[in-house]
């Protein structure tokens, strides 16, 4: 973390229990170093998945990163409001200049009228009983998704429209003095 800089790019990849990757980023531009969390930011970035589909994502999106909770926050700006996409994976480690993950399927879709939905439920028990998550897995990602909609319901940190506008405002800044 000593030679982060504001402003550098670094790509994300996400992957399955099972080691093998699952998607990959290639934008990911650094906008916060805090304690305990990562703030990125990135807008049509390219999207490698691992059946070899290749996608953009449509949006201006900001990203938190935690090292030491189970879950990351995807705020999207869309033109009918702000969405949050949360994934439930393993924490965040940093190696290089690529963020990387283990995506534990169970999502959290918060939408801008203030209504939320969990997702990929049947992912979840497939891929556990699959790749063999232990209970102590099982444990902690069931009981993080219930710390993830605490933390929505009290509208802290990434669920702070004003912290997000912040950071929306400074990486529409630093994309602008680099394209």
């Amino acid at each position: 973390m000593k030679n982060m800089k504001i402003g550098e790019n670094y790509m994300i990849h996400c992957y399955k229990h099972d080691g093998n990757i699952h998607r990959s980023w290639d934008e990911a531009i650094l906008l916060d170093i805090k304690k305990d969390y990562l703030v990125f930011g990135n807008s049509r970035a390219r999207v490698n998945n691992s059946d070899g589909r290749v996608w953009y994502t449509k949006e201006p999106a900001i990203i938190y990163y935690y090292k030491n909770k189970w879950y990351n926050v995807i705020t999207q700006f869309k033109e009918s409001g702000i969405y949050y996409y949360c994934n439930i994976a393993s924490p965040t480690i940093l190696e290089g200049k690529v963020i990387k993950y283990i995506d534990y399927d169970l999502d959290l879709r918060v939408f801008p009228d203030g209504t939320y939905k969990i997702l990929d439920e049947a992912e979840y028990e497939y891929h556990r009983n699959k790749m063999g998550y232990s209970k102590e897995i099982d444990i902690i990602v069931k009981q993080e998704l219930k710390n993830l909609i605490t933390l929505y319901k009290s509208g802290q940190g990434p669920f702070d429209k004003n912290e997000v506008k912040k950071y929306f405002d400074t990486y529409m800044l630093l994309i602008g003095n680099k394209r």
